[in-house]
């Protein structure tokens, strides 16, 4: 982005302070005062939206905890033992352990802490009615609650139960779609669930004019225009898309595939990557931005990838796998062959180890900078990607033809073959899931959604590890138990 951009973004996180990441129900006068001259025109709304997408991708959030890190340990992502102090409790599920309660903790408070400003900002919209037209209300309003929905929802699948079992009746988390300055109940998860749907059928219905739908995602650079770059906002797609997505973890496989093919059947508008234009040597498109449907813009995401993945860090601080893990994981041998060999997302996303490196292990380069600053790229962590569509497509499709051809339209634009047969469709989508989505924060869902019962140690050779409601489910921040 441009820099008068980037700063109008730095500028609305600082005037979105409304809220306390320790204690998001404490308003305090100066916070109202502050509140009143942000929304006392259209350029305050637009400052007050930026903030938002600011602050959700800050680090505690989609800038590093639900993406990068945390989440991606659980998951197993990484070679970590008892040396890697800061995430190695996280691979134990030593959930009690301080470097892991810092983090989950700041995910639960600062995501309520933005969840809290949604609200502030639509009730701001329904205070001050003529700041902005009828239709561009109409659209953030759209954006607010779908971003609010995605927010509960990762919260929820972080700390909420197994909902794929009978676990789904338990107690879970606490909803809020409005401004309170008390404490939410604990909800049954099925309750939050039916909370999360109806914020999405509501910001579908407030979104059916975006641009979107008729122009596209409209890239640029050098315009800060709201409705452009729609695939940095919570755009109807993106609300499609996460309805796919949301439907498919609550078991209604019937309404995930009627969500996702709607994307599917608007796929021109997220066009798949190229080898050949992704493999640009000097400023390649490792995020496979194009496919994009939803993003998180962050200028902390290259300082991130400094502190987590730079190959000169130590081996008892970088977060990668071994090396014959990964080969497992892209299914190559040792020798390098095999037809996961042409896999893009190994040969762009994966640095060999440079010529001065001891390392005897890729280097995780998905998110290292680029020397041109002004690609619109830069600087963004992809959220929801056109591929996980035909994904869940083909978990959701009855018809086990078709539900190859989705699941073969993603490996033939990945380098791979088609398969002819799957016997175990559901196998095939576990490996590609582990190939897709490295550094997005995917796969540990998965396997909760799914109630894998053991999963690949990221540790060479250790056995696998049981897995069950203990290790699946985060415990609530002490800080949120005492209001319950």
């Amino acid at each position: 982005m441009k820099r008068n951009y980037i700063n109008l973004i730095l500028t609305a996180a600082a005037l979105l302070g409304l809220a306390s990441c320790q204690n998001f129900l404490d308003v305090k006068p100066e916070d109202q005062l502050l509140e009143q001259t942000v929304f006392s025109n259209k350029q305050g709304v637009n400052l007050a939206l930026n903030g938002l997408y600011t602050r959700m991708a800050g680090g505690s959030l989609y800038g590093e905890n639900l993406t990068l890190s945390t989440v991606e340990v659980l998951g197993q992502r990484y070679n970590l033992n008892s040396l890697n102090g800061a995430f190695y409790p996280a691979s134990q599920y030593a959930y009690a352990e301080s470097s892991v309660t810092g983090r989950t903790g700041a995910i639960w408070n600062e995501a309520y802490a933005t969840i809290m400003n949604i609200n502030h900002f639509l009730k701001n919209l329904d205070v001050n009615p003529n700041l902005i037209d009828a239709k561009t209300d109409s659209i953030y309003r759209g954006e607010v609650i779908a971003m609010r929905a995605m927010l509960h929802f990762d919260v929820l699948r972080l700390f909420g139960p197994r909902y794929s079992t009978a676990d789904s009746t338990q107690i879970s988390i606490p909803y809020y779609d409005k401004v309170e300055n008390v404490a939410r109940p604990l909800l049954p998860a099925n309750e939050v669930m039916k909370n999360i749907v109806t914020d999405l059928n509501t910001a579908e219905k407030l979104l059916k004019s975006d641009p979107v739908i008729t122009a596209g995602v409209m890239s640029t650079t050098t315009s800060t225009d709201m409705m452009m770059n729609r695939n940095y906002r919570f755009n109807y797609f993106a609300v499609k898309a996460l309805q796919a997505r949301v439907n498919l973890y609550r078991g209604d496989k019937a309404l995930a595939l009627a969500a996702a093919k709607i994307v599917i059947q608007d796929a021109s508008k997220f066009p798949w990557t190229t080898f050949a234009n992704s493999n640009e040597k000097v400023n390649p498109d490792r995020i496979f931005s194009t496919e994009m449907i939803l993003g998180a813009f962050t200028t902390q995401l290259y300082s991130a990838h400094n502190r987590l993945f730079l190959e000169t860090l130590e081996d008892n601080t970088i977060l990668a796998p071994t090396d014959k893990i990964l080969k497992s994981v892209f299914e190559i041998d040792d020798s390098g062959a095999g037809v996961g060999a042409r896999d893009y997302r190994l040969r762009l996303n994966w640095e060999q180890p440079s010529s001065t490196s001891t390392k005897p292990y890729r280097t995780f380069s998905k998110y290292a900078d680029i020397s041109k600053k002004t690609l619109g790229f830069r600087n963004t962590i992809p959220l929801l990607k056109i591929s996980e569509m035909y994904y869940i497509a083909a978990e959701c499709e009855s018809d086990q033809n078709q539900a190859l051809t989705y699941l073969n339209t993603v490996r033939t634009n990945r380098g791979l073959d088609a398969l002819t047969s799957a016997p175990n469709l559901q196998n095939e989508l576990l490996k590609e899931y582990k190939k897709e989505f490295y550094g997005e924060g995917q796969l540990f869902f998965y396997y909760k959604r799914t109630n894998t019962a053991s999963i690949q140690s990221g540790v060479d050779g250790a056995p696998a590890i049981a897995m069950n409601a203990s290790t699946y489910v985060v415990p609530l921040p002490l800080s949120e138990s005492q209001y319950h």
